[in-house]
């Protein structure tokens, strides 16, 4: 069911008085709404769950203790993710509009918020079309009778294998050379990587053909982006536990080290994966309910979203887990065979007898008594196991050589990129809407057609993601990812304290009982109000303390010796680093400061004002859609909205000459 291009109109009704609500926003635009809940939900589940559950989640399993890492996430997904989800969701719902004009709604000294999260949208959307045009790339080399990393290339001169290649592996030569053709460093550009570029374009022509008509053409995509990972997973998982070596595989994940949960990193990882893994603080969340009906229940979809997300990140787990398992013990398998052919003249016993039918036990014990212990590798399935692959390593080079070993081999890797494909376009449409919908509730914007306000931000997020295709495109990605985001814990810390001791959280909590006829209960009280806003504390100082104590790094391509090493990022970089960092932050910084500074003009404010103090301006348009009753309003730009007020309530009043005697009270909120 898709939605119609025509606006649909939405009646709020609260408080006994009825009135049109568009779009919430002052101009009075109707606003569109979700053509049915199925298509909210897989929108929303096909943004929150992305490549991060597929190659961050398992990785971050093997290195913090294996099962045992499931429990602090699972605390942590309650403690951070399901709150600031339901904040970020009934506030777009009751405002109905993007981040960007909702958080004014709220006080007018966060107009920087919504831009703040754009902005971190725009950097993560540049580089995330680069990991799309990667998998799009591996998907089309699949297409073949056997995969082009199958095998090492000859080099033409000798005819004889590509030294490089026959050094390292066929994987990591197919995807540090074939693929990215990576340069020796950051700084060296090295050229265009043409065949990168095309996928590149193809990548970002398919996003402007999904977001051009906003959910009316997006909302149709996302039951495919949605639905077809967990296809392809259940797939995986049927074939991968008939594979050799899944039980290992599965009972290294399943079998927790309990003592990994007094490591405070293990719980800070935790944190940080569930924070990025809602896509919180985007402001695509905000966007996605402000096309809900008002009278939605936005805390059962809340609900149904945390579930789902943890119910993926470890099934995901465990198939990819099922498939590590199964390159492990043949990693091993092929290891103990070649010391076995090393130990048979000292070890006669071994001779003739099949690689399976001897026990680890008894290999290990000829090692240690073998007098070429210098020459023998002393395999081992727990190290094997244990050897920790996240993010592009895990998808492109680990996996990748798990698909040589299986039969059919082609149509697994199809349906893997496949998978990762439709997973990264989910999450870059969720992206994206979080900056589209801000240009969208501009004022000034309001009469541009989205088509074109959608083709402006393509085309220049193309044009800054030609960086990532030249031979240092990889490592500039990795600067990106690693300091892009970095405001994004800061921004939410922002929006939840703002909501709670800014706007208040009796008013938050009776716009969500006006909304759903259910009101905020013990639990949500106490995660919002303290234990959320202390948890990200907490990630906010160890990630300045981790980034001012620890030179950072990243992972560069020797060719010469056909291995990776880590480099330190040249100095000139850490500038553009700091700028990513902070970017996120400056226009909340901006709108504070316009604010304070109008606060300090007496005459640009009613009554006795007084700069310095948070105050809520309890009648005007800008926070009246968020009150507990309402009235018919009307706002103009020029003039500050007033609402009748009888009563004798403690408050600031004031005249306009424009307005026919309404009052105007402002209310200081204690923060």
């Amino acid at each position: 069911m898709g939605v119609d291009s025509e606006r649909v109109k939405v009646k709020i009704e609260t408080g006994g008085d009825d009135f049109e609500d568009g779009s919430g926003s002052e101009n009075g635009d109707e606003r569109m709404t979700w053509g049915s809940p199925l298509q909210f939900f897989c929108t929303i589940l096909g943004f929150c769950v992305g490549l991060g559950n597929i190659w961050r989640f398992p990785y971050l399993c093997q290195k913090n203790g294996g099962g045992a890492f499931i429990i602090p996430f699972m605390v942590m997904l309650f403690i951070v993710g399901t709150p600031l989800l339901l904040l970020e969701l009934a506030l777009g719902q009751r405002l109905r509009v993007g981040a960007a004009a909702a958080w004014p709604k709220i006080h007018p000294a966060l107009s920087g918020v919504g831009y703040g999260s754009s902005v971190v949208a725009c950097i993560v959307g540049c580089y995330y079309n680069a990991i799309i045009a990667w998998c799009l790339f591996y998907l089309c080399s699949s297409f073949t009778t056997e995969l082009p990393w199958a095998k090492c290339p000859h080099d033409y001169i000798t005819g004889k294998n590509i030294t490089e290649c026959e050094i390292s592996s066929e994987t990591q030569y197919f995807w540090f050379r074939t693929t990215l053709n990576a340069s020796a460093s950051l700084d060296n550009f090295d050229g265009i990587n043409w065949k990168i570029l095309a996928a590149l374009t193809i990548a970002w022509v398919g996003i402007y053909l999904i977001l051009c008509k906003g959910i009316a053409s997006s909302g149709k995509v996302v039951y495919f982006t949605a639905m077809f990972p967990y296809l392809v997973l259940t797939i995986f998982f049927f074939r991968g536990i008939t594979l050799k070596g899944a039980t290992e595989g599965l009972m290294h994940m399943f079998t927790p080290k309990m003592e990994k949960l007094l490591e405070p990193t293990v719980w800070l990882d935790a944190a940080n994966q569930v924070f990025y893994s809602f896509g919180l603080a985007f402001g695509s969340i905000i966007s996605f309910g402000s096309y809900n009906n008002p009278k939605k229940n936005c805390v059962k979809d809340v609900l149904m979203i945390s579930v789902a997300n943890l119910m993926t990140a470890v099934y995901g787990c465990a198939v990819i887990f099922s498939i590590l398992g199964f390159k492990a013990v043949h990693m091993f398998t092929n290891c103990m065979e070649r010391d076995i052919m090393l130990l048979e003249p000292e070890f006669p016993e071994f001779s003739g007898r099949l690689i399976e039918d001897i026990p680890q036990e008894e290999y290990m014990l000829a090692v240690s008594k073998s007098e070429k212990a210098l020459e023998l590798r002393n395999c081992s399935l727990a190290d094997e196991l244990n050897s920790a692959a996240g993010g592009t390593g895990l998808a492109f080079i680990v996996m990748a050589e798990v698909f040589v070993q299986i039969p059919a081999a082609p149509v697994w890797s199809i349906l893997f990129f496949l998978m990762l494909l439709s997973l990264g376009v989910g999450s870059q449409i969720g992206i994206l809407e979080g900056v589209i919908s801000m240009l969208f509730d501009h004022p000034r914007l309001k009469y541009v057609k989205k088509p074109i306000l959608v083709g402006v931000v393509v085309i220049s997020s193309y044009l800054v993601g030609l960086l990532f295709v030249t031979g240092s495109g990889e490592y500039w990605l990795t600067l990106f990812d690693t300091f892009g985001a970095t405001g994004l814990t800061i921004i939410a810390l922002v929006e939840i304290l703002c909501v709670m001791y800014v706007y208040g959280h009796k008013r938050f909590s009776d716009d969500i009982e006006t909304m759903t006829g259910h009101r905020p209960g013990l639990y949500w009280q106490l995660m919002w109000r303290f234990f959320s806003p202390g948890i990200m504390t907490v990630i906010v100082a160890s990630s300045v303390y981790s980034m001012f104590t620890s030179y950072p790094t990243y992972t560069a391509w020797n060719k010469t010796k056909a291995v990776t090493e880590e480099l330190h990022y040249p100095g000139w970089t850490l500038i553009i680093a700091a700028l990513l960092s902070v970017a996120s932050l400056i226009p909340i910084l901006i709108g504070l400061c316009m604010w304070g500074a109008r606060g300090f003009n007496r005459t640009e404010m009613p009554g006795d004002y007084q700069p310095g103090f948070f105050h809520r301006v309890d009648t005007s348009a800008s926070t009246r859609p968020m009150l507990d009753s309402f009235d018919i309003f009307q706002k103009d730009e020029d003039k500050y909205s007033r609402n009748s007020d009888s009563s004798s309530d403690a408050g600031i009043t004031t005249q306009d000459s424009n307005s026919d005697n309404k009052s105007f009270k402002l209310e200081v909120v204690d923060s």
